[in-house]
């Protein structure tokens, strides 16, 4: 690479890195608002919630890179021809695809970052989130520790709470058992305490009554109790081991299972070539994002009105490749053996870049647009 090339790759590497680090902290903190609500509520302590949050990264930051490419595309490409750089080396003989050789090196540092993130990282993260959903969900103390609301721990089952004191004892408890409907059963108890035991959590209540209400004959029972030991662990169903989605296994191990396993799990293998494929072609986007800032901020001249103009353009580039990639892929998720179509979106948006990178290395052809007009503008 020339001293040129190197000059621009750092300034597009260090905006990339910025605009990358603001996106990422703004979708963070979105994403983070919504975990603190729902974790905190649930009982969760303040090191959950940061590892929630450190799990969904991954996935913040693939949504964010392609962005980021764009924005510091366009934004070095704007200042450098402002400052009449792009000028000077186009004055020097340098066409349009030789300058955008930088630029093509930005977008495949992007995509390979993005390859890694896609078929390594992310699904490590994704599965690991998953494992400690489920584990919390079938954390007891976190779905019962509530005041002053109405919970439903299972079905049919509904538990409330008045308060809760300093010292962990539950004040004022409410509990309703309606899973044998034949005699639904209600607990009522001035005190309670959380215990363990052996065979699984127990919810000893004090000073309360217990309420049976046959189905056949509507009759009502009524056992007042100085003491009574509920078993909590009825609460939680007896889980087989959960099998993981194809999006939660990186890339190399959904390429390594053998027929057997996929039957097992009651996967098809075009599911998997799918998914495989998707997490290649994906990436390739970030490319032609990068490609097509600075491609569409070569049209034109200098403008007093800005380039406002191209940026839209651009915008409208994306926006259609990406509602393409969309139908693409509801397309090859409908059919059977449709997965190279998953490479069409970015190779399209590849082939419309380089036909605006030679339009703009014919300013006689553009002169004919008024969009890109050099009227607007004073000449060199």
């Amino acid at each position: 690479m020339t001293r040129f090339d190197r000059y621009m790759l750092s300034q597009l590497m260090i905006l990339f890195g910025f605009f990358s680090l603001v996106l990422v902290m703004i979708y963070w903190v979105n994403r983070a608002i919504s975990l603190f609500d729902r974790l905190i509520a649930d009982g969760q302590s303040a090191m959950v919630f940061l590892e929630f949050t450190a799990l969904a990264l991954p996935k913040v930051i693939r949504v964010v890179l392609p962005i980021s490419a764009f924005i510091a595309s366009v934004y070095v490409t704007n200042r450098m021809a402002t400052e009449s750089e792009l000028v000077v080396m186009q004055s020097s003989g340098h066409g349009s695809f030789r300058l955008a050789r930088p630029v093509a090196a930005f977008g495949v540092i992007v995509t390979c970052l993005l390859l890694i993130l896609t078929n390594v990282i992310s699904p490590a993260a994704d599965r690991a989130l998953s494992e400690r959903e489920q584990e919390i969900a079938r954390n007891v103390n976190a779905r019962l520790l509530e005041e002053g609301q109405f919970l439903h721990p299972a079905p049919g089952v509904t538990f409330y709470i008045r308060d809760i004191t300093p010292a962990g004892e539950l004040l004022d408890i409410y509990l309703s058992d309606e899973r044998d409907p034949d005699n639904p059963t209600t607990y009522t108890a001035r005190r309670a305490l959380l215990a363990r035991a052996e065979d699984g959590p127990k919810l000893l209540m004090f000073e309360g009554l217990a309420q049976t209400v046959t189905a056949e004959d509507q009759r009502l029972f009524i056992t007042r109790f100085d003491d009574f030991a509920y078993n909590l662990g009825n609460l939680i169903t007896a889980e087989e081991s959960r099998a993981p989605s194809p999006g939660e296994l990186s890339t190399p191990e959904l390429l390594a299972m053998p027929e057997a396993r996929l039957a097992a799990l009651g996967w098809e293998r075009t599911t998997v070539q799918i998914e495989v494929h998707d997490r290649i072609a994906q990436p390739i986007l970030a490319l032609v994002t990068a490609l097509a800032g600075f491609a569409c901020l070569l049209l034109g001249g200098f403008s007093r009105f800005g380039v406002w103009r191209q940026i839209i353009i651009a915008i409208l580039l994306l926006i259609g490749v990406k509602t393409f990639d969309n139908m693409v892929a509801d397309t090859v998720r409908g059919g059977d053996g449709l997965w190279p179509l998953l490479y069409l979106p970015g190779v399209a948006g590849l082939g419309m870049v380089a036909l605006i990178l030679r339009l703009a290395d014919r300013p006689a052809l553009l002169a004919r647009f008024s969009l890109f007009s050099r009227r607007n503008g004073a000449a060199a």
